[in-house]
C-alpha cells in the first residue's frame, strides 16, 4: 500500500467517527399564540384525595399520601383506573396490596377494602387523565413538531412532572379572564372543543410539551428563530389570546437574560396597558405564549411571579426547539 493509499484509508476511518454538527431545528418556525386545550393520559394512577368509608379515612390510615402514583395491584402492573378496578375485582378479596411511587421510591401498601352493595370501596380519589389549557408556541414547518407551555405538566398536589402515556391538543376558545391580585395569579377561562383535535402529545418535559401537529399549517406565518446571543434587554412582545380565538401582540420589557438557568432564561415585565387592564399581569393559560423581539421569536412565557404578577419568566426558544427534536 503506498502512502497516498494510506492517507485515503485513514481519512475514511476518521470520517466514520468524526461528529457531524447539523442544525437540529429549523431556522424558521410557524409563530403560535393560539389558545389550546390539553389532555394527557398518565402512566400511573394518581392519588388526588380521600373520602371516608364507614366514617373512617381507610386509605390514609393504610399509609397513602396525596400525589402517590399507583403502579401495581397485587404485583400486576396497571396504568389506568380501568385496569386498577379490574384487578381489584379479579382479586375478589377484602385486602389488596397496592404498589405506589412516592419521591421516586416504590413501596407496597396493604389496603383493607370495604364491600358496599357489590362495590369495593378504597377511600381513594384517583385520576389517570389531566386536562387544562395553554398557549401554542410554535410549529416546525419541516417536521410539523409543535411545542407549547415551556414547562412541564405537573401534578397539582405535588408540583412534580407527570409521566404520560399519550395525549392530544385540541381547539379551545377563551371566554374571559380572572385578574391577578397581589397574592394570587389570575387565569384564562375557556371552552373546550375536544372533538376538534389539532395534534398528539408525545413528550412532557420540564421544557414543555411536544408532539405532532395534525392541522394544516399557515406557511405565511413564518418567523425567524433568534439565537441566544441575539436577545437584548428592552422592548419585546408576547402573542396570546384573551378573547375567543384572537391572537394579539402585547408589549413587554425584557429586564434580564439568564443563560445559566435551564428554563427561567428571560425575566420580563408587562408594559402594555391593555393587557394589564384585562389581567393585572401574567396569568395561568399564558404559558407557551411566544415572545418576539426584532421580528424574531426568542422564547416563550413560562411562569408568573406571584409577589409581582407584572413580571414573569420565559424560556429560550432554542431550548424548546432542541427539546422538541430529541
Amino acid at each position: 500500500m503506498n502512502f497516498k493509499r494510506k492517507l485515503l484509508v485513514l481519512f475514511s476511518i476518521l470520517t466514520l467517527f468524526m461528529p457531524i454538527n447539523v442544525l437540529a431545528y429549523s431556522s424558521q418556525v410557524i409563530l403560535g399564540g393560539e389558545n389550546i386545550g390539553i389532555s394527557v393520559n398518565t402512566k400511573e394512577v394518581l392519588v388526588v384525595g380521600f373520602y371516608k368509608v364507614n366514617n373512617e379515612y381507610i386509605a390514609q390510615k393504610a399509609g397513602f399520601a396525596l400525589g402517590d402514583r399507583i403502579t401495581k395491584v397485587n404485583g400486576k402492573e396497571i396504568s389506568s383506573i380501568e385496569e386498577l378496578v379490574s384487578e381489584i375485582n379479579k382479586a375478589n378479596d377484602s385486602k389488596v396490596t397496592l404498589s405506589v411511587k412516592r419521591d421516586n421510591i416504590e413501596k407496597d401498601i396493604s389496603l383493607n377494602l370495604v364491600l358496599d352493595k357489590d362495590v369495593y370501596k378504597t377511600g381513594l380519589y384517583i385520576k389517570d387523565e389531566i386536562t387544562g389549557i395553554g398557549t401554542l408556541t410554535y410549529i416546525d414547518p419541516e417536521t410539523k413538531i409543535f411545542g407549547s407551555l415551556g414547562h412541564e405538566i405537573a401534578d397539582s398536589k405535588t408540583g412534580k412532572l407527570v409521566s404520560i402515556n399519550d395525549g392530544y391538543i385540541f381547539e379551545s376558545s377563551v371566554t374571559g379572564t380572572i385578574k391577578s391580585t397581589p397574592t394570587t395569579t389570575g387565569e384564562k377561562r375557556a371552552i373546550f372543543k375536544q372533538n376538534i383535535v389539532e395534534g398528539d402529545i408525545v413528550k412532557n418535559t420540564n421544557k414543555g410539551i411536544y408532539g405532532n401537529y395534525s392541522k394544516e399549517i399557515d406557511e405565511d406565518n413564518l418567523i425567524d428563530v433568534a439565537e441566544i446571543d441575539e436577545i437584548e434587554l428592552g422592548p419585546a412582545t408576547i402573542y396570546t389570546v384573551l378573547h375567543n380565538n384572537e391572537v394579539k401582540a402585547y408589549n413587554i420589557n425584557i429586564l434580564n437574560i439568564n443563560k445559566d438557568s435551564e428554563t427561567k432564561n428571560i425575566l420580563f415585565e408587562i408594559t402594555d396597558d391593555t393587557l394589564m387592564e384585562k389581567t393585572n399581569g401574567v396569568i395561568k393559560g399564558m404559558s407557551g405564549s411566544p415572545i418576539v423581539q426584532n421580528n424574531k421569536i426568542i422564547g416563550a412565557v413560562t411562569h408568573a411571579i406571584v409577589s409581582d404578577n407584572t413580571k414573569g419568566y420565559g424560556i429560550f426558544i432554542t431550548s424548546m426547539l432542541e427539546e422538541g427534536e430529541k
